[in-house]
């Protein structure tokens, strides 16, 4: 299932133009910010789709029956650009386990790049709800890897995979090598993807606009 947040007049696409424009991306407090409202929003609407059981309150005037959470999500992102999401997540479903994935393109000379993973942390999946996150969805490469190696450390009950801004390509890319049942969750689809896969028009590069520029 796919879900687009912008294809609706919400405060998602504000956020999601501000993202997107040169001048605004100059102030990276505000960058990482609107990340993580965006994750607070996706937060949100995710919750609708989880199960609940019903708790009796104790106020100060009586007893409110509360349907609350039968059980917390697992949050997990990829480092570094995916971390402003993922706290905008991790505000929302505050008592979270979390999962964090180290992913980088290793480039090759002509032009092609492989996914590789240094670095994972993670609960045990089995019979959870997965909530993966990484901002930009380009070839789509880089969520599928991640995932299958999740995988190998349990099956979840759920899972919603986050982005931002996604490519058609990496829609396309996504759904075709993963289940059906994987829920995809994205403020914004754009149709081009360069050779150097950055998605047109897109933001820049999500790091380097959160953290800074690499070596």
């Amino acid at each position: 299932m796919l879900n687009i947040l912008g294809n609706q007049n919400s405060i998602v696409n504000q956020y999601i133009s501000e993202l997107r424009d040169v001048e605004i991306q100059k102030d990276r407090l505000r960058f990482r910010r609107n990340l993580e409202r965006l994750g607070e929003i996706f937060a949100y609407e995710i919750s609708k789709h989880l199960e609940y059981t019903l708790r009796e309150v104790t106020t100060p005037l009586g007893i409110a029956t509360v349907p609350v959470l039968k059980e917390q999500p697992v949050i997990g992102t990829i480092l570094r650009a995916g971390i402003p999401l993922h706290q905008g997540l991790l505000n929302i479903f505050d008592h979270a386990d979390n999962a964090f994935i180290s992913a980088y393109r290793k480039h090759h000379k002509d032009g092609s790049f492989d996914i590789k993973l240094e670095y994972v942390s993670t609960p045990r999946l089995d019979n959870r709800v997965l909530i993966l996150s990484d901002p930009m969805l380009a070839t789509g490469s880089s969520i599928v890897t991640t995932y299958r190696t999740l995988m190998e450390r349990g099956t979840p009950q759920q899972t919603h995979i986050v982005a931002a801004l996604a490519s058609s390509e990496g829609v396309t890319y996504v759904r075709s090598h993963l289940s059906s049942e994987v829920t995809l969750w994205v403020g914004a689809v754009d149709e081009e993807l360069t050779a150097q896969a950055y998605i047109v028009p897109g933001l820049g590069d999500a790091g380097d606009l959160a953290y800074g520029g690499k070596f």
